[in-house]
């Protein structure tokens, strides 16, 4: 390409100096020749012929200024740009006249609405088709921003006569240039067929996997539960609904202390493999708090506070600290601690007590476990649905003096270490679900927790792995750093304490020093200095708990805005593009980075400014952790002084407002508390 001459120059020069808007200054440099709304830009268009590109924001606007620092301030997209079309830029504060007229033209073709607004119009002022945020670099099943200029002034120039009906030809194209044949494409649409095969997996009696043994699966459960967010449809929601149920009622679960066993041996979830993990009870702890939520059933509160219930009583260190597991065995026997005979249940409570417990936990004189019965309640669903709040609390008392005549017995052995990584999934769920269900105790003992382990598992900006009677396993592992960063982010977003923020940011700086792979954009499990191995383990694969790598991923994200930095979106988009396409070899075993995904495209990112804004914080935190990132700045001295959420504290009303973008698009900001949901959900469902 030759250089340009000066008559291109003074053709495609920026005339956004000589305006007193601050948003329409703060692209003044830009190497996109914009021109201010007004009759000389129109002029303009009528005389080259050349379709406008009107590009609308405002300067409190996140997703603007990405786009803006993404594609404006590139040299070679404005190149494209300025060739093809003549570029409007529009504040809509300002203009809120041609925004409106605008944005209503996108909802009427079918578009989502929000901000940035990105309009293709004849030279006359006509809308034809547009959009919100465009990608520079085609990802996640949208096509790159200069893919669909060129694209649009091609239908302009070649199909002139044309133009409504070439719309959807149009569509069409730019769907194919945005999944182009060879590359692994993920988006929203490939995540809802998936969710929709792992859908068809679920048993429709028992819930679950189909088949035995039974594991919970929590991953795959709350990739189902972030489809039916996503879509709207209970059908996604209703088989994690049926497991939960299934799971709470069943032998896998301590009717007498809380918590759950490890895994059901058979399909209907009566017979645990004893042993209890925190891991597993912290990834349950979650999704309880979500159905919840969802649903108001009371069982699933219930069980929650049973077990965190448990977790306070059997599970955490004097420190504060959580441990490891219970052993399923005692005695040399699995299950002798947990299961009971008829006769020793009627002995410990009466004649009359006893058969009312018995009846309604299925004790029998032949037992449904090698002669013994295992407390559940799977048979009795169809009665408990009767039973008066008199009964239930009955049963409660029952429970109460048999867990007691238990804790004489031989207790199970307690591996009583710290590690840092199934504390910091603890944490969070103690801080996501204690935030969600309005439980401040959860939030103080995730506080405490994690106070243990920044104290006393770290060593500089390095974490260790396991920590037993003042002995620290160090270096830690990736899954050390990405679960204790997620559970300083969730405490950060629970408590609005910036101390945990910039925990999380040492944390993920250490862990990209020592432990990222530059092929992949991902982890490795092992540091750089660690004792050496013939090998680095790269695994990507979900285990028992979820894979480093997608708590990374969302980590991430979350870091994105509660950091104020988009280098941290744009260091989850590495490490999608690199995991990803292996993951599309085994999705079953990627669930958890395709819930990673589904933050990406979906995250609702709530900012709350001011001083007055408790009811605000109230109703964000009101909402499911799964796909919300909430930050809060009651001042700007709150923020680093980089952060891009200064602008929103300036622009916000007196007293205080929240600033909602959902996925790349911003809405205006809202001042009552339950406007924000409703405008999380209009954004969401255009």
């Amino acid at each position: 390409m030759s250089a340009p001459t000066t008559s291109d120059q003074t053709l495609h020069r920026n005339r956004l100096a000589g305006e007193t808007s601050p948003y329409l200054l703060q692209h003044q440099h830009n190497p996109v020749a914009w021109w201010p709304w007004g009759p000389d830009a129109l002029a303009e268009a009528t005389r080259t012929g050349k379709p406008i590109l009107l590009s609308v924001g405002y300067a409190a606007c996140h997703w603007c200024h990405v786009m803006a620092h993404e594609s404006f301030e590139d040299e070679g997209v404005a190149a494209v740009m300025n060739e093809l079309f003549v570029n409007i830029k529009v504040d809509r504060e300002e203009r809120p006249d041609i925004d409106q007229i605008y944005m209503s033209a996108l909802h009427l073709i079918g578009e989502q609405g929000g901000w940035p607004l990105t309009m293709f119009l004849t030279p006359a002022g006509e809308p034809v088709w547009g959009g919100t945020y465009f990608p520079k670099t085609s990802r996640y099943g949208r096509p790159a921003f200069t893919d669909v200029l060129r694209e649009i002034a091609r239908v302009f120039r070649e199909e002139p006569d044309r133009i409504d009906q070439a719309r959807q030809s149009l569509i069409g194209r730019l769907s194919e240039r945005a999944r182009p044949q060879g590359k692994v494409v993920i988006g929203r649409a490939e995540l809802d067929s998936i969710a929709g095969r792992f859908a068809r997996l679920i048993d429709r009696t028992h819930g679950g996997l189909q088949g035995a043994p039974k594991f919970p699966q929590c991953s795959v459960l709350e990739l189902l539960w972030r489809a039916g967010l996503r879509t709207g449809e209970t059908a996604m929601f209703d088989p994690v609904e049926l497991t939960l149920d299934r799971i709470c009622q069943g032998g896998i679960y301590d009717h007498l202390g809380g918590g759950f066993s490890r895994y059901s041996v058979d399909e209907r979830w009566l017979v645990p493999h004893f042993e209890k993990m925190l891991y597993d009870n912290a990834q349950l702890l979650e999704l309880l708090a979500l159905a919840h939520a969802r649903t108001g059933h009371p069982l699933f509160r219930t069980r929650a506070h049973e077990t965190v219930a448990w977790l306070a009583r059997e599970m955490t260190t004097r420190q504060g600290a959580f441990c490891a597991s219970l052993d399923a065995d005692s005695e040399g026997e699995e299950g002798k601690f947990y299961v009971w005979s008829y006769d020793e249940i009627i002995r410990l409570l009466g004649i009359e007590d006893g058969t009312f417990f018995a009846e309604a936990y299925d004790a029998t004189p032949e037992g449904n476990f090698e002669g013994h019965s295992i407390l559940n309640r799977i048979n009795d669903l169809p009665r408990s649905m009767g039973r008066s709040k008199e009964q239930e609390q009955r049963l409660a008392g029952l429970r109460e003096k048999l867990l007691a005549a238990r804790g004489q017995r031989v207790r199970p052995g307690l591996d009583d270490k710290v590690l840092a990584d199934w504390n910091g999934l603890m944490i969070a769920a103690l801080a996501n679900a204690g935030a969600l269900l309005g439980e401040p105790g959860w939030v103080a003992m995730a506080e405490r927790a994690f106070a243990f382990i920044a104290g006393e598992m770290t060593r500089g900006d390095r974490l260790g792995h396991s920590w037993r009677e003042g002995r620290l396993l160090f270096p830690g592992l990736a899954s050390d750093f990405a679960a204790m960063i997620k559970a300083a982010l969730a405490l950060n977003e629970a408590t609005g304490e910036r101390g945990y923020l910039e925990r999380a940011l040492v944390w993920q700086r250490a862990l990209d020093r020592h432990y990222g792979s530059a092929e992949t954009g991902g982890y490795f499990l092992t540091a750089d200095d660690a004792e050496g191995l013939v090998v680095r383990p790269h695994s990507t694969l979900d285990d028992a708990i979820p894979n480093p790598n997608a708590i990374a991923a969302q980590n991430l994200v979350r870091l994105a805005l509660l950091g104020g930095d988009d280098a941290w979106r744009e260091a989850a988009d590495r490490l999608f593009d690199g995991i990803l396409p292996s993951a599309a070899e085994n999705l079953f075993g990627h669930a958890s980075l395709l819930n990673a995904l589904d933050l990406r495209l979906r995250a609702a990112e709530i900012v709350i400014v001011g001083s007055e804004t408790e009811p605000l914080v109230h109703a964000a935190l009101a909402l499911p952790f799964l796909d919300r990132i909430v930050l809060r700045a009651p001042s700007a001295e709150a923020l680093p002084a980089a952060h891009p959420a200064h602008a929103k504290i300036a622009a916000a009303p007196t007293g205080g407002a929240a600033f909602v973008c959902v996925g790349e698009t911003c809405s205006l900001p809202v001042t009552g508390a339950e406007e924000v949901a409703k405008a999380i959900r209009t954004m969401r469902s255009a």
